[in-house]
């Protein structure tokens, strides 16, 4: 069973033509060819492993003043500088809340100053 296809363009002209057999594709050799390759009953496919996420400052160990807080937590602990440190954000978060009260500023305002605040101690530093 042959078949012959053929396009014809917008100026008449043949464009391509196509003579074969749509059943030797499926049927014929080809199909036993593909059916016969071994292919696995089941594919396993192993669990990923998930990184726990970690919170890290992209500038970590760079700014005015990474040496000195990389040194004061070596002398003094990572869990006691941590605490340390988390008291100090709280003292400056105080600090501007205070200060905005003052001015009259609203919270979106204050929210907006403590991120600034934030995202300076990273440039600065602090943050190592």
């Amino acid at each position: 069973m042959t078949t012959a296809i053929s396009a014809i363009g917008f100026k008449g002209e043949l464009c391509s033509s196509f003579h074969g057999s749509w059943g030797t594709s499926l049927v014929g050799e080809d199909y036993s060819t593909l059916a016969s390759k071994s292919v696995p009953a089941v594919v396993r496919v192993a669990k990923p492993v998930r990184l726990q996420p970690m919170m890290k400052n992209v500038n970590e160990g760079k700014g005015l003043f990474a040496p000195i807080v990389v040194l004061t937590r070596n002398i003094i602990g990572k869990k006691r500088f941590n605490q340390l440190r988390g008291k100090a954000i709280a003292l400056h978060s105080q600090v501007i809340t205070e200060f905005c009260k003052s001015i009259g500023a609203d919270a979106k305002q204050r929210q907006g100053l403590i991120r600034l605040a934030k995202k300076n101690g990273e440039r600065l530093g602090f943050l190592a």
